[in-house]
């Protein structure tokens, strides 16, 4: 991937952390789930390439972050770069009753693409976004 390719994407997952925390600030976690819904736009081909690049650059990009950023945060960035790519990528909430444990995750198709896959194993899915 060229240099100015990569560049874009990590100030464009940068801008979207930004965007997930002043809009859950302001609105809560409605104010995300409904911007969380984005349209796709026109599907590409090499989507493979394109989600590994786009994990690769949320992953390289989150120790620089401000602050400590969880799970859903995570999803939800990488979900909506990937929509943008158009990728049909869905954010899943998942939990565990006993002893409590919540985590999410973003599938492609079904596969679990930004995490393990044992969470979809081991968690019932509270919600998709």
């Amino acid at each position: 991937m060229a240099p100015a390719g990569r560049a874009w994407r990590y100030a464009r997952v940068l801008w979207e952390l930004i965007r997930y925390d002043v809009l859950f600030a302001c609105r809560g976690l409605r104010g995300v789930r409904s911007v969380g819904a984005s349209r796709l736009s026109v599907p590409r081909a090499g989507s493979r390439e394109v989600e590994a690049a786009i994990r690769e650059a949320v992953s390289a990009v989150a120790p620089f972050y401000w602050k400590p950023i969880r799970c859903l945060q995570r999803s939800i960035v990488t979900a909506r770069l990937m929509r943008h790519h158009g990728i049909a990528a869905e954010v899943v909430i998942g939990y565990r009753a006993a002893p409590f444990f919540s985590h999410a995750w973003v599938e492609v198709g079904g596969r679990a693409v930004s995490d393990s896959p044992v969470y979809q194993q081991r968690l019932r899915v509270l919600g998709r976004l």
